[in-house]
């Protein structure tokens, strides 16, 4: 509380907290014959509530102001005799209205015949719709809600409607480049498994001999149509069977661990044969498959490093030309969608400001 005689520098204390505040300086302010009068203010946030404080350390941020060495933020304003004002907060230059900002949590003045706080119509008007909050928080919530969407239909239609010419050339060479990209219809991580089967596929002569000689060696040579020789199903077969006659018990113990030899060599020798099977038998697969890599490396050097990219950027452009329709339909369209919001807008706000007029 400040009280004070007539006199007593009262006017001046609270003049200062305005330009402390981001008010309008005043050049009248300023004592005669001296060159600029300068406020400082020392703010500390200790004991203020989180939300207040997180809105003191989001001003500070934004602004690269920082805080002295106790904690608190030192504001300083200066206006010169020609009416040019400079302010600052935690050490950096600022606009005022910044400072406005900054003490809104930190500073109200209450007087007789001042109260610096209400003296703004957006605190004004927060205080009405926090008095009557049962009535007006929803409509306000609907109004936000509807006047977003109409700026954002706003927005849209201008930026069709003038750059309409710039967005057809756009829309064009979306559309050419979709259409080569559709053309081609590459698939998910299709070029690496083309890397892939080239790869093989170059080496299928040896990639076939080993396949043939590992399976001759399992199954024996008889079972690839060649020439005589027992493999290694047979050796453990023969194994088997001498050792099950055997009336030595330790000798017989042995007998399960052929058998699951056996099965294992069985399993193995199946699968090099259905690899065997499945090794490519047409001449032409590579060239084939050389051809089609060479159509996915044109949409690779255009595009994107690699097909899941392309694959990504034609999404991406799929989308984008969704809005870059600059037809007159188009923008017939969506002026009408324009209208319609603006008009709910307009009925929204009515019922809002009849809610404030009556409370």
């Amino acid at each position: 509380m400040l009280t004070g005689e007539t006199g007593a520098g009262k006017t001046m204390v609270v003049t200062g907290l305005h330009l402390l505040s981001g008010a309008r300086a005043d050049a009248g302010r300023v004592r005669l014959g001296a060159r600029r009068a300068m406020v400082e203010g020392r703010f500390s946030t200790d004991g203020l509530h989180f939300l207040a404080a997180s809105a003191v350390d989001d001003v500070l941020e934004s602004c690269g102001g920082e805080r002295d060495e106790d904690g608190s933020v030192i504001v300083v304003r200066s206006v010169g005799s020609d009416g040019r004002s400079r302010a600052y907060l935690g050490g950096r230059v600022v606009p005022a209205g910044v400072l406005g900002e900054f003490t809104d949590a930190l500073l109200t003045v209450h007087g007789q015949n001042d109260q610096l706080r209400l003296q703004r119509p957006d605190q004004q008007r927060d205080a009405l719709d926090a008095y009557a909050a049962d009535g007006i928080t929803p409509l306000l919530a609907e109004y936000r809600v509807l006047r977003k969407q109409w700026l954002e239909l706003r927005t849209e239609l201008g930026e069709r409607t003038s750059r309409s010419r710039e967005l057809a050339l756009e829309s064009d060479r979306l559309t050419q480049s979709l259409a080569e990209i559709d053309g081609v219809a590459p698939e998910p991580a299709e070029d690496q498994t083309i890397v892939t089967e080239v790869r093989r596929l170059s080496d299928l002569d040896s990639l076939r001999e080993s396949a043939t000689g590992a399976h001759a060696a399992l199954a024996g040579a008889a079972a690839q149509g060649f020439g005589e020789g027992e493999g290694a199903l047979d050796l453990l077969g023969s194994a088997r069977a001498r050792v099950e006659v055997s009336e030595d018990p330790a000798l017989t113990a042995l007998v399960p661990r052929l058998d699951e030899a056996i099965a294992v060599l069985t399993d193995v020798a199946t699968d090099l044969s259905g690899y065997l099977t499945d090794l490519p038998a047409d001449p032409g697969r590579l060239d084939t498959l050389l051809q089609r890599q060479a159509e996915l490396k044109t949409l690779t050097r255009k595009y994107a490093p690699d097909i899941d990219g392309v694959i990504a950027w034609a999404d991406e452009a799929r989308s984008k030309l969704a809005k870059l329709d600059v037809s007159e339909d188009a923008l017939s369209e969506l002026a009408g969608r324009v209208t319609v919001a603006a008009d709910a807008v307009r009925v929204t706000a009515e019922k809002l400001t009849a809610a404030r007029t009556a409370a």
